[in-house]
């Protein structure tokens, strides 16, 4: 039976003292000690002691106050296990009182002697007897005076004596801290900040380093890198005359501590005690294997370390840190890799607001898209590329976005919309150009035809206002408020080579244009897993034939449009296989159904009328004929490849005569030909019988040879059930997560939004399934469909090309299922990079 430790103990280097039973202070000032660091006498109190002292039974102050001498000032810290987890402030000078207060005016002189003896009675009064902080906040000064109005008003607030004698005090203070971190508030807000509800407290009883008094006395505190960058740089301050972290309260007054143009500092007062300090937090680093910040006290040039505590830092600074702290040898890579979590990856990507920036929030929505940008509202894709000519940032602001929108989106520097979630078309499209996107933004009235937004507050913006989004919260902000820029260093650089090294699944990328496969191919993406051949239609100049071959009555008028957009896709496709020359690029067959690519309102029904020379009402009936009741589950995928075949000729035609011209430059090509929406092994076989023909005629006319691969995206739950038969026409299977996650669950990917928050708060749904991958019911699907789909092929290449395949959490299930490689939006490719490295790391060590 394991042994609880001593409540009460010594911090010597032997003390059984441990993160876990006495919290992560009193573990580090144990360090401090082995390390032969000049740390005050600490004794440290054990989370099931301060437990104790929370329910009402005293500590034991005699046995703590023998390790101090009589005289010693102390003061008492609280000792969380994580430091993210607050715990209440710290209480100094405990033990001063009229007697001490007397002696150590000899010692210290007389004005710092009453300063420390009018802090501890004000600290006291406030947070351990918890009296009325406007009585003993504010005094003209910190003399005798001041000292004897503080002792008076705390004889009448709590209407007894100001307290002698120092076991009453430290027994006090105990008592206070210990119920403060048990309160319900406490527990509230550090629940909020992950920790567990029953997590403990230690308190370590440290004895005093005063900072005040002859000779060259203060505090501060040091740290070697910048928390914002992570560059090596001596930073923090000191503070003459001070105690604590004082010196970070009174910038101001406070002096540098390296030599510097601005001002005084610390290393030109005293030389040695700053060269000593500096080696101090070097070997600190080396031997906690951390960049810490020192916390230190000079008494009349005398150095104290008083504690260390790990450098706060931006995502930006962590990542160089952890890359530093490797190339040192300090820690090994695959250790620097795993303490960097993936999803803050997306921060260095992208521009950010600020730290510690004031935000004038307007309303909250779903965090689709990192990054933050500000520019003019505009309530139109038209408004935005208008704008974007005028070289003016624009937000497109809409209710939801369609393909329409694409070149609107492209013009604009952010998008807002009313409606949506994760899997939106603005939250996937906006993924996939590096785009600030915020969703599901109900609390804002959006009035479209009024071009206003209405907040919750009643605040009115109208069209050419600026504003925010920030994709990374969810944040709609007023204004423009400042920001930091994205940053793609050779430590991140580095860092993600190591992560390639050790990962063992591919990631691939989901790009559906020349812009995306570039910024693809500079996040080292291993190939397109995922080319959406139907955004290359919106364009000006290819809507109107696109929209000719849908008015057309035979397959021969159908092909004589098509024949107008097939040098248009050739181009686009030679684009792509030079930019990914040597990759794997992934093209999928049209998918859409077709009125998306039709006017819905009667003024570009009549501009459409004019451009193919057609009576409005032949344009009105053809339109309202094309309309489905529900067009996702309609004539779309492979269901319009089947009816409308000439589409998927054109586009197989084009994908050929781009292969060889792209291979005449350079290595092969083999494309892969995906096919949408299958659920039948039939389909397949006629769409492959086509392509296959498609391909000999190429061959024959451009008098060469060409390989290529055709598979199956794999969107619904039939397909996955019957993919032993489907694998054998097919040489891959992708799954489509978001269009298979709709289909398992019946649930509209654009709507779920609405409602999704309020299933995961009351536990209906652990996590929305369009962000992390339902590994349970879309995960059994997977399953199925792999393990059937091997036994139909053996050697199949199988992988998820939709969202989800940027999110750790499903990549852990892609890696355990066997799958070959995860395809996302070409900006989440180093945030999937890292998490399969992490996941074959955490393989090895367990």
């Amino acid at each position: 039976m394991q042994q609880e430790p001593p409540r009460i103990s010594l911090v010597s280097p032997e003390a059984p003292i441990a993160t876990p039973t006495h919290g992560g202070r009193a573990k580090c000032l144990q360090r401090l000690v082995r390390l032969e660091l000049p740390v005050p006498r600490t004794v440290a109190l054990s989370f099931a002691c301060v437990r104790d002292v929370a329910h009402g039974r005293p500590p034991d102050t005699a046995q703590i106050l023998a390790a101090f001498p009589e005289d010693a000032l102390l003061c008492v810290r609280p000792s969380s296990e994580d430091p993210d987890w607050g715990g209440p402030g710290a209480i100094l000078n405990i033990g001063m009182n009229a007697a001490r207060r007397a002696a150590l005016a000899e010692t210290l002189g007389q004005e710092a002697a009453t300063r420390l003896y009018l802090r501890f009675v004000q600290a006291y009064a406030l947070h351990v007897a918890r009296l009325d902080p406007d009585v003993f906040e504010a005094f003209e000064d910190d003399g005798p005076e001041a000292l004897q109005q503080a002792l008076d008003a705390y004889e009448d607030e709590a209407e007894e004596p100001f307290p002698q004698d120092r076991a009453v005090q430290l027994a006090a203070v105990l008592r206070s801290m210990a119920r403060a971190w048990d309160g319900t508030s406490a527990r509230l807000l550090r629940q909020a900040r992950g920790a567990p509800a029953d997590a403990g407290l230690g308190l370590v009883v440290q004895e005093m380093a005063f900072g005040l008094g002859q000779g060259e006395c203060g505090s501060g505190v040091l740290q070697l890198v910048s928390s914002e960058t992570g560059v090596p740089r001596i930073t923090g301050r000191y503070l003459r005359q001070s105690q604590g972290r004082e010196a970070l309260d009174h910038a101001d007054a406070a002096l540098f501590l390296e030599r510097d143009m601005r001002g005084p500092s610390l290393e030109e007062r005293a030389p040695e005690a700053f060269a000593e300090l500096v080696g101090y937090a070097r070997l600190m680093r080396e031997k906690l294997r951390e960049e810490m910040q020192v916390e230190f006290t000079l008494e009349d040039g005398r150095l104290y370390i008083l504690d260390g505590v790990r450098v706060s830092r931006t995502p930006r600074a962590a990542l160089r840190i952890a890359v530093a702290l490797a190339e040192d040898g300090i820690i090994p890579r695959e250790e620097a890799l795993m303490r960097i979590e993936p999803g803050a990856l997306s921060e260095l990507l992208h521009r950010q607001v600020a730290p510690g920036t004031r935000r004038n929030r307007l309303a909250r929505g779903v965090a689709a898209s990192p990054g933050a940008a500000s520019g003019r509202v505009v309530f139109s894709a038209e408004a935005a590329q208008a704008a974007a000519a005028r070289g003016e940032a624009a937000v497109l602001v809409r209710r939801e976005t369609s393909p329409s929108d694409i070149r609107g989106m492209h013009a604009a520097v952010a998008v807002l919309t009313e409606r949506g979630g994760m899997t939106s078309h603005a939250a996937v499209i906006g993924r996939g150009l590096g785009l600030p996107c915020v969703v599901g933004a109900s609390e804002l009235r959006f009035h479209t035809r009024k071009k206003t937004l209405v907040a919750p507050d009643g605040r009115t913006l109208r069209e050419g206002d600026i504003i925010t989004v920030d994709g990374t919260t969810g944040d709609v902000l007023a204004g423009a408020p400042a920001m930091v820029e994205a940053a793609l260093d050779d430590a991140f650089q580095t860092f993600l080579a190591w992560a390639d090294e050790l990962r063992d699944i591919g990631v691939r990328a989901n790009a559906d244009t020349p812009a995306d496969a570039q910024t693809a191919r500079n996040f080292e993406a291993q190939g397109i897993g995922l080319c959406r051949t139907e955004h290359m239609f919106f364009e000006a100049d290819r809507l109107t034939p696109m929209r000719e071959m849908i008015f057309a009555d035979t397959p021969e008028d159908r092909r004589a449009a098509l024949e107008r957009l097939l040098p248009m896709q050739r181009s686009d496709f030679i684009e792509l296989f030079r930019i990914m020359q040597g990759q794997p690029v992934c093209i999928r067959l049209f998918d859409p159904p077709l009125h998306e690519f039709l006017p819905t309102d009667r003024a570009g029904m009549r501009e459409l009328a004019d451009a193919l020379d057609l009576p409005l009402s032949d344009v009105t009936r053809r339109v309202e004929a094309l309309g489905e009741y529900n067009p996702m589950l309609g004539m779309r995928g492979v269901r319009l490849g089947i009816a409308v075949p000439e589409i998927y000729d054109m586009q197989a035609r084009a994908i050929f005569e781009a292969t060889v011209e792209a291979s005449r430059e350079g290595a092969p090509v083999v494309p892969e030909i995906m096919i949408p929406l299958v659920s039948a092994r039939r389909e397949v076989e006629l769409v492959k019988t086509r392509i296959d023909a498609v391909a000999a005629a190429v061959m024959t006319e451009k008098n060469a040879r060409l390989d290529y691969r055709l598979g199956v995206m794999v969107e619904t739950p039939r397909a996955c059930l019957r993919a032993d038969e489907i694998a054998q026409h097919a040489a891959f299977l992708s799954f489509g997560t978001n269009d298979l996650t709709q289909m398992t669950y019946g649930l509209s990917r654009d709507d779920a939004g609405r409602f999704m928050s309020a299933y995961v708060t009351q536990g209906v749904f652990a996590e929305d399934p369009f962000h992390v991958l339902d590994t349970d019911g879309v995960g059994e699907l997977l399953q199925i469909a792999a393990e059937r789909g091997r036994a139909g092929r053996p050697d199949i290449v199988l992988s998820i090309c939709g969202e989800h395949g940027g999110n750790a959490e499903s990549i852990a299930f892609c890696r355990q299922a066997g799958f070959d490689y995860v395809s996302c939006s070409p900006f989440r490719v180093p945030v999937a990079r890292l998490a399969a490295a992490q996941l074959a790391i955490a393989d090895k060590m367990t």
